[in-house]
């Protein structure tokens, strides 16, 4: 039972939270029920919330978590089925001066009458310890203990691992991955959740969306009435207030009587007085006639993304 996930960088709180939503939107068994989220603010403080029932797509009313939690650098959660015994803290235990820990199975449960193993591996990071020296150690005292770890320190570096006993079964998961594009560290572990062969990089995907989505744009307009001219490079033309003057179409298809398509493509160059200034984001699908857009289907709006520096043509 059981899905923990840890992620450190830009918008932290947000990725997790999204990345278990995504889960239980695709997956059936033990999920859904208890939620333990925790998460250490920008400014240093320690914040946490968590649910019985319902998991992610109930905490926060299905919305985005209050600011000090999205915006953390650091975040971790434990979820599963319902009516998990209280305190729910107890499944993501952190300490400001050491990190943060999260894991799948019954890492809260003390095995040979030592304390349980999340909180020796946290305990092992307050002594100085690697994230990965932390679970191993952990992990180490009991091979056939029913636990997985996720242990993150202050610096956001992240290490997970399975005892031998959970290892062993035939419905588990885990990544742990840095993503370049978002900033993002994320170590997950799961097990119980169906179809699990995918979850882990579902889960990652919907993380790096919630930070760094691809069709986020920065300027949209409607392409209805605006000329299509010939060139060797497909691009969109905007005047110096984003207006559309012109799509370069680099097809002769798109010069007969009738056309349809997409004229400037996801990619494809945004000029603004000779200067490119961005690219396209959001395609239209256009119907053109005499050379010149008459139509969308589905929607008439392109979308761009600015570029940080203009480059010329």
């Amino acid at each position: 039972m059981t899905i923990g996930i840890a992620v450190s960088g830009p918008n932290a709180g947000l990725a997790a939270l999204q990345a278990l939503r995504a889960v239980e939107a695709i997956g059936r068994g033990a999920i859904g029920g208890f939620l333990s989220f925790v998460a250490i603010a920008a400014e240093g403080e320690l914040v946490s919330a968590d649910i019985q029932r319902g998991g992610g797509t109930v905490l926060f009313d299905g919305g985005a978590p209050p600011p000090r939690m999205a915006e953390a650098r650091l975040a971790a959660l434990m979820s599963s089925g319902p009516d998990r015994p209280e305190p729910l803290s107890q499944f993501t235990p952190a300490d400001l001066e050491a990190g943060l820990l999260t894991g799948h199975r019954f890492p809260n449960m003390a095995h040979y009458g030592d304390a349980p193993p999340h909180l020796i591996a946290l305990e092992r990071l307050r002594a100085g310890m690697s994230p990965q020296e932390a679970v191993a150690a952990a992990l180490a005292i009991d091979p056939e203990a029913d636990s997985g770890l996720i242990a993150m320190d202050l610096a956001g570096n992240i290490a997970l691992g399975n005892s031998p006993a959970v290892a062993r079964r035939d419905d588990i998961g885990e990544l742990l991955v840095e993503d370049a594009t978002s900033g993002l560290r994320m170590g997950l572990l799961h097990n119980s959740v169906f179809p699990h062969q995918a979850l882990a990089q579902l889960a990652l995907s919907a993380a790096v969306d919630a930070v760094a989505p691809l069709d986020r744009i920065d300027g949209e307009a409607s392409v209805i009435g605006v000329p299509l001219t010939p060139g060797d490079c497909r691009q969109l033309v905007l005047d110096a207030t984003g207006k559309p003057l012109a799509i370069v179409a680099d097809e002769q298809a798109w010069f007969n009587a009738c056309w349809e398509g997409s004229a400037v493509r996801r990619g494809d160059a945004v000029h603004m007085d000779g200067v490119a200034v961005g690219h396209v984001v959001r395609e239209v699908y256009c119907v053109a006639q005499d050379g010149r857009v008459v139509g969308g289907r589905g929607g008439e709006r392109v979308g761009w993304r600015m570029t940080t520096e203009p480059q010329p043509t």
